[in-house]
């Protein structure tokens, strides 16, 4: 797969809630093309993940 097609996938599986997928994904994106918008989504994906407080979610 290339870089395009790794960040497309990596958007099908965060939609379907499979982060870590995504972010793998995201990943290779990523090393085959450093410039690839693969880069801000998995910024945004790590925010998310590090927001996510499965305390306040799950009592």
């Amino acid at each position: 797969m290339n870089s395009r097609q790794y960040y497309e996938r990596g958007n099908e599986l965060r939609k379907r809630g499979r982060w870590a997928e995504a972010i793998n994904c995201y990943i290779a994106a990523i090393e085959l093309d450093p410039d690839s918008p693969a880069v801000e989504a998995k910024r945004m994906l790590d925010d998310i993940l590090e927001y996510y407080n499965r305390d306040i979610y799950n009592p």
